[in-house]
């Protein structure tokens, strides 16, 4: 059965998206099956694999319209790695999903129809905590938190851990916090800051590889692939294959 991990960060341009690209396609890359599920209206993670953003997706799942199993599609640039789209569709999500029957676990159930068909599940949500992001830490098993070096990244952060506690508190209590990736970073004095705070903060929680701001990073998602197949040299790549073996590494010694 897949672990599933959500990407959240109620604050925009963290660097959310390209983390759950870019670290989904590393593991599919080492040899993991991965399944990316975009709960973004925004679908950037959906057209930053190569996607039409207009396709069937997690938003017809939601309102039973579709199978997962029927919407998944695999990318066609890395064998092992496939993606459940989204749409500007499911911006009507937060306002029908509290009408339905078990309203806090539809994601959960949708999930769960494909669950053991892959190692990991990521969940790229969107920057906000309203209903279909507490859905998906429901069904989540933990959730990654990218965040900026920078001072006003950190200001956002108590009120995504205190939804995680309150989600842990009752829906589901087995949620755990994966950890904390620095990302966007430059070797000046506050990104040092930031970074050193972070760490102090939360301890092991804040893996040691750090994102470093890259342009080749950027341009990637423009031409719809993760950046070890936009630029196999560049430091985004190296980066992001780097978190990619320390996640695995910190999921081995939690499973023994």
């Amino acid at each position: 059965m897949a672990k599933v991990i959500a990407l959240a960060n109620q604050k925009g341009g963290v660097g959310k998206t390209t983390t759950a690209i870019n670290l989904a396609a590393s593991l599919a890359l080492l040899g993991k099956k991965v399944l990316l599920l975009d709960a973004d209206p925004q679908a950037n993670a959906t057209s930053g694999l190569g996607f039409d953003i207009e396709l069937d997706g997690i938003y017809e799942c939601i309102v039973g319209d579709k199978r997962a199993e029927e919407v998944i599609l695999q990318s066609p640039d890395v064998k092992k790695l496939w993606l459940l789209p989204s749409s500007i569709k499911l911006v009507a999500a937060d306002t029908e999903l509290p009408m339905m029957e078990n309203a806090h676990f539809v994601i959960k159930e949708i999930i769960n129809q494909v669950r053991d068909k892959f190692d990991y599940i990521f969940v790229d949500c969107s920057p906000s905590l309203g209903y279909t992001t507490v859905n998906i830490l429901t069904a989540a098993d933990s959730v990654l938190i990218p965040v900026q070096c920078e001072y006003l990244a950190l200001e956002g952060l108590s009120k995504l851990l205190n939804t995680i506690k309150l989600v842990k508190g009752g829906l589901n209590p087995e949620l755990d916090i994966e950890g904390f990736v620095l990302t966007m970073y430059m070797r000046n004095r506050l990104n040092n800051q930031v970074a050193t705070e972070v760490r102090e903060h939360f301890g092991e929680l804040a893996f040691d590889t750090v994102i470093q701001r890259n342009i080749r990073l950027g341009e990637a998602p423009s031409h719809g692939k993760p950046i070890m197949l936009y630029d196999a040299a560049a430091t985004g790549s190296v980066n992001y294959l780097n978190l990619a073996k320390e996640f695995l590494k910190r999921n081995r010694k939690k499973s023994k």
